[in-house]
């Protein structure tokens, strides 16, 4: 009898920029069957969207996800801030396909509240073209570190994360990680959620926060496809945080590739963003 995960999550692939690890997520998703999949937002990279760029990996995980879809798995697309022009079409069901901008889930160990997370980001809600430069910044700072990535390989050397490195070391974001987390918990434990995740920082983590009075409130953040390859799952009662590695995938040089299908149709023009 084949093991199926009850709840997989997986946020952040950004799918349509450089950085997306695509290919070592189709391979991620060919080797587990969940009955429930979670898209948790900034799935698609609709802020950075381009149709002169997105290669076949990126269109293989669209292609695994309905193939999922096509064996039974229900299947949730929650929206995040990069995917967010898809937030008009929210309580979308096709089939076992869902689009919503949260999910609730009645699990045996307790409610687990489901959302991108981006809504408690200032820099998002107040001031959006910071967060879209800072995301293009972003983007560049992704594409620098392939090609580094790709000379140290030719090297004979281990890769390396630059965004990681700035990430772990700059007090200022870590601050910000952990006022992020502890908002989040604390919003969930007044509304009696057992768990709360989220994706949004590509932070991936399990924490456990207490009030005064004992209760827990479990925060789970499935990280992301860019830098850390990280996916959640849940079986048997217990959440593990999975960390993907493939020796045999490699990050593939940016290469200028049309898809063969107009992506465009699918998810609005450009400039009617």
């Amino acid at each position: 009898m084949e093991f199926r995960q009850e709840v997989v999550v997986i946020s952040d692939v950004h799918l349509g920029t450089y950085g997306s690890a695509a290919a070592q997520l189709v391979s991620y998703l060919k080797s587990i069957k969940p009955k429930v999949l979670i898209l948790n937002g900034d799935i698609i990279d609709i802020w950075q969207f381009n149709k002169r760029y997105f290669p076949d990996d990126h269109m293989k995980v669209i292609r695994e996800i309905i193939r999922m879809l096509s064996k039974g798995t229900e299947v949730h697309y929650i929206t995040g801030n990069h995917d967010e022009s898809l937030r008009r079409f929210s309580g979308f069901t096709l089939a076992n396909f869902h689009l919503d901008n949260k999910v609730i889930l009645d699990l045996p160990t307790g409610k687990a509240w489901v959302f991108h997370g981006d809504v408690f980001d200032f820099s998002i809600k107040h001031s959006k073209w910071i967060a879209k430069l800072g995301g293009k910044g972003y983007d560049l700072l992704i594409l620098l570190n392939t090609f580094i990535n790709w000379s140290l390989v030719k090297m004979g050397k281990e890769r390396i994360s630059i965004s990681k490195k700035v990430k772990d070391k700059v007090k200022g974001v870590i601050s910000y990680i952990n006022n992020f987390e502890e908002n989040v918990a604390q919003i969930a434990m007044e509304n009696d959620y057992r768990y709360v995740i989220c994706g949004h920082i590509h932070q991936p983590c399990i924490k456990d926060f207490t009030d005064e009075n004992g209760k827990v409130t479990t925060y789970l953040n499935s990280g992301d496809w860019v830098e850390n390859n990280t996916a959640l799952e849940y079986n048997n009662g217990e959440w593990k945080l999975i960390e993907f590695k493939e020796a045999s995938v490699a990050k593939k040089e940016p290469k200028m590739d049309k898809v063969t299908i107009e992506l465009d149709m699918l998810l609005g023009s450009k400039d009617k963003q």
